[in-house]
């Protein structure tokens, strides 16, 4: 046991070895097919090599003895390559198995003059010990003195040109070695910010408060050079808008070679497409593109002009420019146009993008849905819900969620849920799978939201019960992306290595706006509680998004921010 003496006292958190378990897909690996170096354990960033390490030894925890896993643990690598050094430690909260990783770097001298184009850099190498170390941070008493077993977190003092990458911890007050750890030369790192607060201790009997922060490279997106090593960021003192005294790593190899080719694109996409469940009352399915297109969906233009009926492969509609409402796409009028709405499942597939993600040491696999037509919301108020007659539908949905692919090992990191002005990352550690290491998607009934798990959410105010209901559950009504899917883009490879579908290119909107008085039927709702309700039922319907009140349809994926962007989170 690992006890603190500042912190012997009843009911105050206690220091001690908490081992969870390591996070492992529910089948192997396959093999992957062979490629430039996609899954090959190590990925080049022009002056540095790194390697992922996923196997730690545990240095400190801070939990509490009812229950150890509310507690958090830090832990350093284990397993480093000779060669490498470690760059900072790690930490987790005990709640989830180990999901994490470090980066471990080693210098590669031989690509500097190739990838730097030239810039002088002196004789700087990439990697460089620290000079010394400051203490950030230890539990103390009121008198300033430190015991053994508390953790003590140290940042590396970097030398002149160089950034640190991570804090150390140790369970003694024994300064670290100076070997321990390196720093990174300045030109090679990349800004960073806190994500998600994994600690926060506060107590009358320490002198200040102490936070652990997770972090991520602030440059995100498919051009965003920022790596992320695996770090965390703490401080008794930050404030949020503040610079961070880490940093990430940055690519500067423009070739990407970790990215994977086309053959493994298939690869990956048939081992991990997920199955997406439609809500067994779900009457407005999804489609084809070209099926929507051959079943009659007409280019409407500003001027009034004639509704022109599309090609089956969009070659007619005008590709380029930008949302400017001069087109947009309707559905047929008369019997064709009730049809339509309807979707047709059997010729459904995901439309995949492939992209890189922390500067090409990852893959996101965004799969994109299309739906003709969005169907009316059904408003939850508290125990009662109601089917609104208009409100939210809409002619046109796509929808997306994204796969995020280690590049190191081609192992699932992670899936991104697009739930209509948000979303939400979930670990691989917390999804649902089926056959082997394909993931569960539940799309939400007329919304067509993904959700990882079968459960009514509320857009809205869920402590309240109050807001747009996303009802969401199995049924035999499924697409299983692994097999229905067509790789529409992948710009890393290069041109005509994938050819983008002509659609693609339309950056227009595919369906109306409209607008009507949907306050009308919400007031009609209303009146049914007592007053002393209607305030706080008026107060959420003031926050809910603006496609509540008219109908819009939505431009396609390339249009959307995510596109080159990272995913909202």
């Amino acid at each position: 046991m690992l006890n603190c003496k500042c912190f012997q006292r009843n009911n105050l958190p206690n220091y001690s070895a908490y081992e969870p378990d390591t996070f492992s897909l529910p089948d192997p690996l396959p093999s992957w097919p062979p490629g430039q170096g996609f899954a090959c354990g190590r990925i080049g960033l022009s002056e540095i090599e790194v390697v992922k390490i996923s196997k730690f030894r545990f240095i400190w925890g801070y939990g509490f003895s009812q229950d150890r896993k509310k507690g958090v643990s830090f832990y350093k690598p284990m397993g480093v390559p000779r060669g490498f050094y470690c760059l900072g430690h790690y930490c987790q909260a005990n709640k989830h198995p180990i999901t994490g990783f470090l980066l471990v770097a080693r210098e590669v001298a031989s690509t500097r003059q190739e990838v730097t184009n030239g810039r002088n850099h002196g004789d700087l190498p990439a990697l460089a010990r620290p000079v010394d170390y400051t203490l950030v941070w230890t539990a103390d008493d009121q008198h300033g003195e430190v015991y053994e077993g508390c953790g003590f977190f140290w940042l590396p003092v970097p030398p002149e040109g160089y950034k640190p990458m991570g804090f150390l911890v140790t369970s003694n007050s024994d300064r670290p070695q100076l070997d321990e750890v390196r720093c990174v030369r300045s030109d090679l790192t990349d800004e960073c910010e806190t994500y998600r607060r994994i600690l926060d201790v506060y107590s009358t009997f320490l002198n200040f408060p102490f936070g652990v922060w997770s972090i991520r490279p602030c440059d995100r997106g498919m051009k965003g050079r920022g790596v992320p090593v695996g770090t965390f960021f703490c401080s008794s003192h930050w404030k949020p808008g503040e610079e961070l005294n880490i940093a990430c790593l940055k690519n500067l190899d423009s070739r990407l070679h970790a990215m994977p080719n086309l053959e493994q694109i298939h690869a990956i996409v048939q081992h991990y497409g997920p199955r997406v469940y439609f809500h067994p009352d779900e009457v407005y399915l999804p489609s084809s593109v070209s099926w929507f297109f051959e079943k009659g969906a007409v280019l409407c233009k500003a001027d009034n002009s004639d509704r022109v009926r599309i090609d089956i492969d969009g070659s007619n509609l005008p590709g380029g420019g930008m949302n400017d409402g001069a087109f947009w796409i309707d559905l047929p009028s008369g019997e064709q146009r009730d049809s339509l709405v309807h979707g047709n499942l059997e010729s459904a597939k995901l439309y995949v993008h492939v992209k890189p993600a922390f500067g090409g040491t990852f893959s996101d696999m965004a799969m994109w849905v299309f739906c003709p037509f969005n169907g009316p919301a059904t408003l939850k108020l508290g125990p009662l819900s109601f089917s609104l007659s208009k409100i939210g539908q809409h002619v046109g949905d796509w929808e997306h969620f994204t796969l995020r692919v280690c590049n190191f090992t081609g192992e699932l990191w992670g899936v991104y849920f697009s739930q209509h002005s948000g979303g939400e990352w979930v670990s691989a550690c917390d999804l649902e799978y089926t056959e082997g290491n394909k993931p569960i998607v539940y799309s939400s009934r007329n919304g067509h939201a993904s959700y990882p798990h079968p459960c009514t959410y509320i857009q809205g105010s869920a402590k309240l019960g109050i807001g747009i209901r996303n009802d969401a559950i199995r049924s035999d009504k499924y697409i299983s992306s692994s097999a229905r899917y067509e790789v529409v883009a992948a710009e890393y490879l290069g041109d005509d290595v994938v050819v983008e579908p002509c659609w693609l290119q339309f950056m227009r909107k595919w369906g109306p706006r409209l607008v009507y008085d949907s306050r009308a039927e919400l007031e009609k709702i209303i009146k049914r509680f007592p007053l002393r309700m209607r305030y706080s039922i008026e107060g959420i319907f003031a926050k809910l998004p603006m496609e509540l009140s008219g109908e819009d349809g939505p431009t396609g994926p390339k249009e959307k921010n995510n596109w080159v962007g990272d995913e909202r989170w």
